[in-house]
């Protein structure tokens, strides 16, 4: 199996879109096209992002890296700079069905490319290496192997060293009682809510939305002014703020408090965090991970991970124009 392959993040084995990823409004019918088309292929299927744009009807290359960029930038697509335990290297794809969150954070988190490192583990998984040098998750979920499948503890025959069950003398035949089939209840409908009703409703969600972002905007304002106090001012992309910003909201969002977020801040010892590290540094903060363990990542270095070998040289430039350009076929990931 070609190392290129890409890993397909899908929840049924057919092209059927859910209906969140259809009404993504963040998404133009032509992007949620092309990932129809990237969820459709067969398992040999080879492209590259120019071939996308051959054929009548099709927008041409620029359009299509542009359509690509918005994909990643929802979750839905991204490249792997891939590093296996042999050595070697290759660039394959990544395609889902449905947004992953992780992955929209990652493309903030690596500037905007659409190429992610990622490193094999032992058990066949992948991990994603930081520009820190940690580890993180890759967004897959991987499943319990050691989990035992549902059922009941009970064996199905007798023990070795148990004496077999005296046998049942035969009972006589019990007459059999049909129960009348009794018709599912109707469905009701809901009544139809008033223009007022929906109103209200809107204008209570608009008052929730808008305290949610002042206390985001209260958070963040305090600590790029104290970021600045403790690392000097940030020269990073200019976009940092608004990315900082989105991780505080994203937070109270998920019913951390403020002071739980400038706690976190202070812990993650960055003008803005990568996502990675603002979640270590909310779970330390909410004591729900130790401050040694991390979760159990490991350091990585840069130069050994991605550094090129004798035997296996990689064969694409992370970060280079044609970065997009990875050949592979798309296959249902068991």
């Amino acid at each position: 199996m070609s190392n290129t392959r890409p890993r397909i993040k899908r929840r049924t084995p057919f092209v059927i879109v859910e209906s969140a990823t259809v009404r993504d409004d963040r998404l133009k019918y032509a992007d949620l096209g092309l990932l129809t088309y990237l969820l459709d292929q067969s398992e040999e299927w080879q492209v590259r992002s120019e071939q996308l744009s051959k054929g009548e009807g099709r927008e041409g290359r620029d359009a299509v890296r542009k359509m690509l960029h918005r994909l990643a930038s929802c979750g839905y697509y991204r490249l792997e700079r891939r590093r296996f335990r042999d050595g070697k290297t290759a660039m394959g794809t990544a395609v889902s069905d449905h947004p992953v969150g992780q992955w929209a954070a990652d493309y903030v988190t690596f500037g905007e490319k659409l190429d992610i490192p990622v490193v094999e583990q032992e058990d066949g998984s992948f991990r994603v290496k930081y520009p820190d040098g940690t580890l993180g998750t890759d967004g897959f979920e991987t499943p319990d192997r050691d989990a035992a499948p549902p059922g009941d503890d009970v064996p199905e025959g007798p023990a070795e060293d148990e004496p077999n069950p005296p046998a049942k003398a035969p009972q006589p035949a019990r007459p059999v009682t049909v129960a009348k089939r009794v018709p599912p209840a109707r469905k009701t409908t809901a009544p139809k809510k008033t223009a007022q009703e929906r109103s209200d409703e809107s204008a209570q969600k608009a008052a929730e939305k808008a305290l949610l972002d002042a206390d985001a905007e209260e958070v963040a304002s305090w600590w790029w002014a104290e970021a600045e106090q403790r690392f000097g001012p940030y020269v990073g992309d200019k976009k940092g703020y608004v990315a900082m910003r989105g991780q505080v909201r994203n937070a109270l969002l998920k019913n951390y408090t403020k002071n739980q977020c400038g706690k976190a801040l202070i812990r993650a010892e960055r003008h803005w965090p990568t996502a990675q590290q603002w979640q270590n540094a909310l779970g330390i903060v909410t004591n729900h991970i130790q401050p040694g363990a991390r979760d159990g990542r490991v350091p990585y270095s840069d130069s050994a991970t991605w550094g090129a070998t004798d035997n296996a040289p990689s064969t694409v430039a992370a970060g280079t124009d044609d970065a997009d350009d990875a050949t592979f076929g798309v296959v249902e990931r068991p």
